[in-house]
């Protein structure tokens, strides 16, 4: 490890050579590449965090290039992961990368959140975010967590002594994403920085405290308004939908596929049942539900009506991507 690497971070008095000691020895899971990850990642590789952790399962596109600042035209069509960690590593090769070209599910979050010290969450889905508050909640490890549309997101620091990401979110969120509202580089970028500077403030366990604590953010107004939710709970709370991968699918399984017909010509799901959020068929008795759509979003919002109707409804979600 060259001597001046971090010599400017380490003359920061709440970092010192004791911190940069804990920054090296910390394990840190990002999931999401993308606007929030790549940002939270440089900064993460560039502070010396021992072992970066990648989740995501998408390929870089075009329209990704103006916010995701790991990647370059030459990476289009390549894994997210793959791309970041190549980049990462001739920013900082003393350290370990370990990319997943997977999605996160229920199934796969406990595996993925071992051994880590702190877990961003910047995936920008609901599901996943609750996937990860209840990992890192069985495994007491910190959650750190953005979402950002156009220019006004929130960030916040769950789990771990600190309520669970539906203590403060319980609603799910009405369908949007990036394609459908937009998003600004700058400020998903600064959203991402904050959440690199939360992870290492967590590592390295300087006052005050964060956990339990969100802030809401206007870009557009330059407003950070700080919440704490230290008090919040998610006790009474309905049962949420899993949310699958293809190989968490049973035999038993009533697959509604919710998409259009070009989509499902394009990405075939087998064995599920063409449907509307309309006009969803009866659930035989002892099955469960599984709702299918490209990101999630369509199915999430048909899984509230569902839900609504009936609390104890088996239910699941399932996020089928887009053809390769």
């Amino acid at each position: 490890m060259s001597e001046d690497r971090y010599s400017r971070q380490t003359a920061v008095p709440q970092v010192g050579d004791d911190g940069q000691a804990r920054l090296a020895s910390a394990r840190v899971l990002v999931v999401g590449v993308g606007g929030l990850g790549c940002p939270a990642l440089l900064y993460l590789a560039g502070a010396g965090i021992g072992r970066l952790r990648l989740v995501d399962a998408d390929r870089v596109s075009e329209s990704n290039l103006h916010r995701q600042t790991l990647f370059a035209q030459a990476d289009i069509g390549r894994f997210k992961v793959e791309a970041a960690a190549e980049r990462l590593s001739g920013l900082n090769p003393t350290l370990v990368y370990e990319p997943h070209a997977m999605a996160l599910t229920d199934a796969r979050a406990d595996a993925l959140v071992a051994g880590c010290d702190v877990v961003l969450d910047a995936a920008d889905s609901y599901l996943v975010s609750c996937a990860l508050s209840d990992a890192c909640t069985r495994a007491g490890i910190p959650l750190v967590s953005a979402s950002m549309l156009g220019m006004e997101g929130s960030i916040g620091v769950f789990c771990d002594r600190a309520p669970g990401y539906r203590a403060v979110f319980p609603e799910f969120p009405a369908p949007a994403s990036c394609a459908s509202a937009g998003v600004l580089g700058p400020a998903v970028g600064m959203l991402g920085a904050w959440m690199a500077q939360l992870a290492m403030h967590l590592v390295i366990d300087y006052p005050p405290e964060p956990r339990g604590r969100l802030w809401r953010a206007d870009l557009g107004a330059g407003r950070f308004v700080p919440i704490s939710f230290i008090g919040a709970s998610e006790d009474g709370l309905p049962p949420r939908p899993l949310l699958l991968s293809p190989e968490d699918i049973l035999p038993a399984d009533l697959i509604v596929d919710l998409r259009s017909a070009v989509e499902r010509e394009a990405l075939p799901c087998a064995g599920a049942i063409a449907a509307t959020a309309d006009a969803l068929p009866v659930l035989p008795p002892g099955a469960r539900l599984v709702l299918a759509c490209a990101s999630g979003r369509r199915a999430l919002a048909a899984a509230e009506r569902v839900l609504k109707a009936d609390q104890n409804h088996n239910l699941a979600v399932l996020a089928l991507g887009v053809p390769a």
